[in-house]
């Protein structure tokens, strides 16, 4: 069985030897064990450490492009190596790698597909409390609207079977919510092991702003619904609009057949509000089926992709 550790890097000549110090040299079950480097546009020696500390494989952007770039490349290469397990790990030393055996462990005894590790982000010192409710919420609305029981939904610790890895097809740009999403639909199963984070050494990159990252990671649960889940969405707006804009018709019909005087100009303005509640209402009914057919089409891509994978990676 062959494992390759992913660590996604950007500027971390500092941090990388940190990284090493306790990775694992040889893990039980484990007949290969390649570690990849993504060199996400460093401007410093990143990459002269990581050769000097035996990597034997990267990946070298000439510009940032990003972690979740990253990590779809990653997972490219992972696989074109042969990969039968996939972990992801930071190169600034957030994570403690003496704990990737008991991160494959659950992929390796068949009981899971998918194990991510939980921070405990309530205990992190050096997270404000802002931080940490939002940790735990966003966790929370995350396992609610993707039917998963995830602990920690934004860790970027976590491993993948090979089938896992096979199946994301990620196009947000934060890989960590939408791969738990993607996950969920696709019925992967899902473990967790508790972890303890190594002390801070630099500042997040990906979390520049609490507020922020909470905005971009809403985004990221609504596009992926409305990828997943199009017409229950556009099916509950359409009704609420419809609900909403009746109204004033069915005021306008009471008084009509009540006192028999229903004219004003209020009441007009009325009819014109609900009008436009309606034809919304309408829209977005459309707009559900429309989306609800590009869903389809994306299962059927997704099968073609799937096919081809097969053929590349088996």
């Amino acid at each position: 069985m062959k494992l390759v550790v992913m660590i996604p890097c950007l500027n971390e000549e500092t941090t990388l030897p940190l990284v090493f110090e306790t990775m694992p040299k040889k893990i039980e079950g484990i007949d290969d064990f390649e570690i990849l480097v993504i060199d996400d546009g460093s401007t410093d020696k990143t990459y002269e450490v990581a050769k000097s500390l035996g990597v034997k494989h990267f990946i070298r952007h000439k510009v940032n492009r990003g972690l979740a770039y990253s990590f779809r490349e990653g997972l490219k290469e992972s696989l074109r190596l042969g990969a039968d397990i996939i972990v992801i790990t930071d190169g600034d030393n957030q994570y403690p790698q003496e704990m990737i055996p008991e991160l494959i462990k659950p992929i390796m005894e068949g009981n899971a597909d998918v194990v991510i590790a939980d921070r405990q982000t309530s205990t992190i010192d050096h997270f404000s409390l802002l931080k940490k409710f939002l940790q735990v919420f966003g966790t929370w609305v995350l396992n609610k609207l993707a039917k998963t029981d995830v602990a920690d939904g934004t860790s970027g610790f976590r491993a993948y079977s090979k089938k896992a890895a096979m199946d994301l097809n990620l196009v947000a740009p934060l890989f960590a919510t939408e791969a738990v999403i993607q996950s969920g639909n696709k019925g992967h199963k899902t473990e967790t092991i508790i972890i303890k984070t190594n002390p801070k050494t630099r500042e997040s990159r990906v979390m520049k702003s609490t507020i922020s990252h909470a905005r971009k990671s809403g985004i990221v649960i609504l596009r992926s619904l409305m990828m997943y889940e199009p017409y229950a969405i556009f099916v509950t707006i359409g009704l609420v609009l419809l609900v909403i804009g009746a109204i004033p018709f069915v005021h306008y019909l009471f008084l009509y057949l009540t006192i028999k005087n229903a004219s004003g100009p209020h009441h007009i303005q009325l009819l014109i509000v609900g009008g436009v509640l309606l034809t919304a209402s309408f829209i977005s009914f459309t707009l559900g089926l429309i989306a609800d057919l590009i869903r389809v089409n994306r299962i059927l891509i997704e099968e073609v992709l799937d096919n081809q994978k097969n053929q590349m990676y088996k």
